[in-house]
């Protein structure tokens, strides 16, 4: 059963993360988000098919920094940062959310991106990051593809950019 765009909403709270994780939200097959503790975000606090930089749409979320996250226990003993890929996934994470939620099919897979840049450090004083995405384009053909670029803040503070993030969706061959 795939997802009903008609039931779509503008904003989506842990327990709907949940649901998407476990393969409810968009349906068997399709889009889904990892579970905790790779789940990288608390809530979607914003996503609409158009807006966003480009006008091509755009999706935001938060996370709650708390100095128990797993992370920081073991990335460093006693220089605890959160890892830069961590925050790379969650954009990727949005960007195969926001193709399941436009009612594509298939499983979402990061493919690539064109560039990363890490101007600062996510560390346990840290008390929130709000993550963006820009999407650029989404192609609907054989294969969907979402292209767009995305962003960190922490505190506010802008500190990972990252552009041309590519997530597909596949369809199982079976």
């Amino acid at each position: 059963m795939a997802f009903d765009v008609s039931t779509r909403r503008s904003a989506y709270e842990y327990e709907d993360l949940l649901a998407c994780g476990r393969g409810e939200l968009f349906g068997p097959g399709n889009a889904q988000l990892p579970l905790p503790p790779m789940l990288m975000f608390d809530r979607i606090s914003a996503i609409a098919e158009d807006g966003g930089a480009n006008g091509k749409g755009m999706i935001r979320a938060e996370l709650n920094v708390r100095p128990d996250l797993w992370f920081f226990a073991c990335h460093f003993k006693g220089d605890p940062v959160m890892p830069g890929c961590l925050g790379l996934d969650a954009l990727w994470q949005m960007l195969g959310f926001f193709l399941g939620w436009l009612g594509a099919e298939g499983r979402g897979r990061a493919i690539g991106t064109g560039s990363v840049k890490l101007s600062g450090q996510v560390q346990p004083t840290v008390k929130s990051l709000e993550y963006g995405v820009e999407l650029k384009r989404v192609m609907r053909s054989k294969l969907v593809l979402g292209i767009g670029d995305g962003w960190l803040k922490a505190d506010g503070e802008t500190i990972y950019k990252a552009d041309d993030l590519r997530v597909g969706l596949f369809k199982d061959n079976n």
